[in-house]
């Protein structure tokens, strides 16, 4: 499937000095919604839509944005990676994401990646634009709460008392496993929704049973259920 065309109604690249957004989402309704909002706002305007990293890839090549508004979960490669292969062909694309995932789970990673800024798909719509506008004049968008937890991991580094959590040596992937683990989804549920092979899923069950330094299967999904319960309040 392909990226999806621009409407005839919708103003030219450059028209109107209106900023040219580009929605990643593999939800049709979300995209949708958000396109629907971002069209009463009398400087901004979607300019493409795609529900995978590939049609992102082909939406950003064919439309040029001026900022790119991504989820994290999607089929396939999900919005860490597609953050990095974005920003491999366009170094200078300002990345917003917008996920329903709490903040203290891939907020850090995705602004390590590369993307300008973080934002839960719970916030206010009002706080979506003030997000994209602040992106795109160059600055760093994330909550007032998270912003202060990255204050209070610097002044720690500083003191040379990291606390770091296990959870940080698992690649952006095997934490998405481990975040459906602690949801209590099993193997097949989370290849089915990751669009990966059960198998795919079983390795990287391993890989994260091994870096967390757990002793079986059981421990590990208990281990998730505590992490994810902690972490999402």
């Amino acid at each position: 499937m392909t990226a999806t065309l621009m409407k005839p109604d919708v103003p030219p690249p450059t028209a109107n000095g209106r900023k040219r957004v580009l929605l990643v989402d593999d939800h049709a309704v979300v995209r949708k919604g958000l396109a629907a909002i971002l069209a009463e706002e009398p400087d901004l305007t979607v300019c493409g839509e795609a529900e995978s990293a590939p049609q992102a890839l082909e939406a950003m090549r064919r439309f040029d944005p001026d900022v790119a508004l991504l989820d994290i979960s999607m089929p396939g490669t999900n919005g860490i990676e597609l953050i990095k292969a974005m920003l491999a062909e366009r170094p200078k694309l300002p990345i917003l994401m917008l996920s329903v995932h709490d903040e203290s789970l891939y907020a850090l990673r995705a602004l390590r990646a590369g993307a300008k800024g973080y934002l839960m798909k719970a916030e206010a719509v009002s706080e979506v634009f003030a997000a994209l506008r602040k992106v795109l004049n160059g600055e760093i968008y994330v909550s007032p709460r998270f912003g202060e937890r990255l204050v209070f991991q610097a002044i720690q580094s500083q003191n040379g008392s990291v606390l770091g959590s296990p959870v940080d040596k698992l690649s952006d992937r095997e934490l998405e496993v481990l975040h459906h683990l602690g949801k209590g989804h099993g193997t097949r549920e989370i290849a089915a929704a990751l669009n990966l092979s059960v198998k795919t899923i079983e390795t990287h069950r391993a890989h994260i049973k091994e870096k967390l330094g757990v002793k079986d299967s059981d421990e590990m999904v208990r281990f998730a259920l505590d992490w994810v319960t902690l972490e999402e309040g």
